[in-house]
């Protein structure tokens, strides 16, 4: 009886054992798992994926699953990136239109697309200092009335000796615009630029507080709205969705999940605009960077052909009215962020 009793006890410390902590989908020496159930949902395997959820049959539990799985997810982002990044930059609508017919193995999603973009904008404007610093304004505007007293003195000099002639109308104009520039410097650099005084001052009283708070803490304001910029990116897609509605108000084969995508992806293609821009002016070719200010509206015209297949003054028209409501939802969404940023 005393054989039984250890026995019926050791079966019952193993059932309890089980119970309080489970050995499903433990690992073996390998590192895999080998189950019958999906670890997932608990529906039956079939195969080398589950048919439920689409989680994989056997899971790694070592470090050499981990960086298997790290090296495979990085190179199918990089494989979809370089079918996706062409297509946008030269066939942004026929993409957009392909991705919602269901193609979208082949894409990067717009909304992975665009994270992917926000992170790298703001990682390249910092990195290449683009974004600036209260500071760092502050000592431009210095450098600038430094420079302009300078002037101001060899002028009064050329004034003063005589031999200016016929001219000293000419220097007496220099001299007041000097004078002006100076004026204006000071008051940036002071911050009273800001909160103005006029006696016809119609700006609303709850607006005050948040340009006094930018007046007094220029870093701290400059810090929260650069925060706030990257935090609420997002906030871009439903300010400009709406504008689509009112470029297609009578096409109801379109509906509001095409006008995401669509916004999506064109953000995103704007922003790599962005980063292409900081870059040429982090190595010097600033001329050839001002230049990309001309691609988005030929962007749009194509991105709007393509996607709604539009005729060519169909597109014209609707790719005026599109520049002018980005601008209106970029003013929007600045304003939020220097809202937040002020708070």
């Amino acid at each position: 009886m005393g054989d039984f009793d250890a026995l019926g006890d050791a079966v019952t410390g193993s059932l309890l054992a089980r119970a309080v902590e489970p050995r499903v989908g433990e690992a073996a020496p390998n590192g895999h798992t080998h189950e019958k159930n999906c670890l997932n949902c608990g529906a039956s395997l079939i195969g080398t994926y589950c048919a439920a959820c689409g989680q994989k049959a056997h899971v790694h539990r070592s470090m050499r699953g981990f960086m298997h799985d790290f090296v495979q997810g990085l190179f199918n982002f990089e494989g979809k990136i370089w079918q996706t990044l062409p297509m946008l930059a030269v066939k942004p609508g026929e993409m957009t239109r392909r991705y919602i017919a269901g193609e979208r193995a082949r894409f990067v999603s717009p909304v992975g697309l665009y994270l992917f973009t926000v992170f790298a904008m703001f990682a390249a404007l910092n990195l290449t200092g683009a974004l600036g610093t209260p500071k760092h304004f502050q000592s431009e505007l210095k450098e600038d009335i430094a420079d302009n007293q300078v002037a101001i003195a060899k002028l009064e000099a050329k004034k003063a000796a005589g031999t200016a002639g016929a001219d000293l109308a000419r220097i007496d104009r220099k001299l007041a615009k000097l004078h002006e520039d100076i004026a204006e410097n000071q008051k940036l650099v002071s911050g009273k630029a800001l909160v103005t005084q006029d006696p016809g001052d119609e700006t609303p009283s709850f607006i005050k507080p948040f340009i006094e708070n930018a007046r007094d803490n220029p870093e701290v304001v400059s810090m929260k709205f650069q925060d706030a910029a990257s935090k609420f990116s997002w906030l871009l897609i439903p300010l400009s969705v709406p504008f689509l509605w009112l470029l297609f108000p009578f096409r109801r084969r379109y509906n509001s999940y095409d006008h995401a995508v669509f916004v999506t992806y064109s953000l995103s293609f704007m922003m790599m605009l962005v980063i292409t821009g900081s870059l040429l002016v982090a190595v010097g070719f600033s001329t050839l960077a001002s230049l990309l200010f001309f691609v988005p509206p030929f962007h749009m015209y194509r991105h709007l052909k393509g996607a709604y297949e539009l005729g060519k003054w169909s597109a014209i028209v609707r790719t005026m009215a599109l520049v002018t409501f980005a601008f209106a939802a970029a003013g929007m969404f600045m304003a939020a962020a220097m809202a937040i940023g002020s708070i």
